[in-house]
């Protein structure tokens, strides 16, 4: 996988948009647009706060049983096990996003985007945002391109994260949970944003060309293959590692 400055990428993808008017660009967020992971930094602020309620706990124990976890831990801890479990690589990946957007459950919707704000700024999302991507985003503006984040990170998170960059967080595609009169319910609207489901979620938005996907994990390569200029930022050894699958792909240089 080579290496490309972000001139030459733009270079490329305004070729593209050249001979395609109307397309648009993906990215992924976490690892992508900025450092870390918005998701982790919404579920441990979640558990600080001590805010899981009843209307989660049965889904949670669920997922916990599904998984052979004993009964009778309490929510909280259980929530702790689960994540730890899922970081050594014992839980489906997909299982996890989708608990992080479903432990909210009883949470009013305007509750839980205060709280994501909240979190973002507290975590300081501002200062890291990646160079690179973040010259990519203002260049596709300055052009008229629209802009999609697709995310497996809760949506309330990614919306908030997204506008420390001026990005429409009306074109994000993120982990959505399924919601009654204004509350959170213990479930999410499929398909999760996630592998294949990047590519689905992003399909049932828009037709428009993609002209360039951008992403640094495994996960994201379904997404990646689906442009026309697919961009690995900063890449993760997984994705490194299956790189070889998508002969066009080349990494964004980072930049400081």
């Amino acid at each position: 996988m080579r290496t490309e400055r972000v001139e030459e990428t733009l270079e490329r993808i305004r070729r593209e948009a050249e001979l395609a008017p109307g397309g648009v660009l993906a990215f992924d967020g976490d690892g992508t647009l900025w450092s870390g992971d918005v998701g982790d930094d919404l579920f441990l602020a979640l558990l600080e706060h001590g805010g899981i309620r009843p209307e989660a706990q049965e889904a949670l124990e669920r997922l916990a049983a599904s998984h052979g976890f004993a009964p009778g831990v309490p929510p909280r801890e259980l929530a702790h096990q689960l994540f730890a479990a899922f970081e050594a690589g014992q839980i489906p990946e997909k299982d996890i996003y989708a608990m992080v957007a479903w432990l909210f459950a009883g949470w009013r919707v305007d509750a839980v985007r205060e709280f994501a704000s909240e979190v973002v700024v507290r975590r300081e999302l501002r200062r890291r945002i990646h160079p690179e991507t973040r010259r990519v985003v203002e260049w596709a503006q300055g052009q008229g391109i629209g802009c999609y984040v697709v995310s497996a990170s809760p949506l309330a998170v990614v919306e908030a994260a997204v506008r420390e960059l001026g990005m429409d967080a009306a074109n994000v595609l993120a982990c959505t949970p399924r919601t009654e009169a204004g509350t959170v319910l213990p479930g999410i609207i499929e398909p999760l944003p996630y592998a294949a489901g990047k590519v689905r979620c992003l399909r049932e938005r828009t037709s428009q060309p993609l002209y360039a996907a951008f992403g640094d994990n495994v996960f994201d390569l379904e997404l990646l293959a689906a442009s026309r200029v697919p961009v690995a930022i900063r890449p993760k050894p997984r994705l490194r590692a299956r790189a070889a699958e998508l002969p066009s792909l080349v990494q964004l240089h980072p930049e400081d």
